[in-house]
């Protein structure tokens, strides 16, 4: 009886070819159609473990870690200056999902700084910032604003310390005149002092005190008159 062979079944070429494409490991450069490029590791055919990416439309590099394809964990995020060409740092820190999570240092063009914590790629929980009038700002911050306690200090000393809501001063606080030496205590809402209570505080060793001091309150009733009143309400309940 003859023995009839049949031809091996075998998958089409393609599967083979998307086998062998699948990118696992430490890899060279590869380029994408668009022309950007990465240098490091893969897992599953996407970027995952150490590695640089170059943007060939903006040139921005981000070198640090990456997870499934996106930016995730230590790294840093740099792009090209538009006349020199050189590579300036613009965030250095932590990532999460393609987004600055966890503590990071931000460097803005302006030359304004912010070292703190971030979430979903904004400001938000304890950070400081440094702005380019030589204040600063140190507190909470939430969805890249001011938001909760804080103190903002200004370049010529004085200083505010309490709440914040939307980057404004909101609620209880306190502001240093140390330049003249007071100290206004009192509540504010939207940046704006409402009430409060305004004394000297250091006037001795201010650079530039009022001519005056604030009369201190006193309290004492020579006339009798609250004495008198509190005797009239007395007799009204009784």
């Amino acid at each position: 009886m003859p023995i009839i062979k049949y031809p091996r079944v075998r998958d089409p070429l393609f599967y083979e070819w998307d086998r062998r494409a699948q990118k696992c490991g430490l890899r060279h450069t590869v380029y994408a159609v668009n022309g950007d490029q990465y240098t490091g590791e893969w897992l599953d055919n996407m970027k995952h473990g150490k590695g640089t990416q170059i943007w060939k439309k903006s040139g921005a590099i981000y070198s640090g870690d990456w997870k499934f394809g996106k930016r995730d964990g230590y790294g840093s995020y740099s792009i090209p200056d538009p006349v020199t060409k050189e590579y300036k740092k613009v965030y250095t820190g932590w990532w999460e999902n393609d987004q600055k999570a966890g503590h990071g240092v931000r460097l803005y063009p302006s030359g304004e700084r912010y070292e703190g914590e971030w979430s979903g790629g904004v400001r938000s929980g304890w950070g400081r910032m440094y702005y380019l009038d030589g204040s600063s700002y140190e507190g909470q911050w939430r969805e890249d604003q001011p938001n909760g306690q804080g103190m903002l200090q200004l370049p010529n000393g004085n200083r505010y310390e309490g709440g914040w809501k939307d980057g404004k001063k909101h609620g209880p606080g306190r502001y240093f005149y140390l330049d003249k030496g007071q100290l206004l205590e009192g509540t504010w809402a939207a940046d704006i002092a409402k009430c409060g209570v305004l004394v000297d505080f250091g006037r001795d060793k201010a650079p530039a005190p009022t001519p005056y001091p604030i009369p201190k309150l006193e309290l004492n009733d020579p006339a009798g008159v609250l004495a008198e009143a509190r005797a009239l309400l007395d007799d009204r309940h009784n």
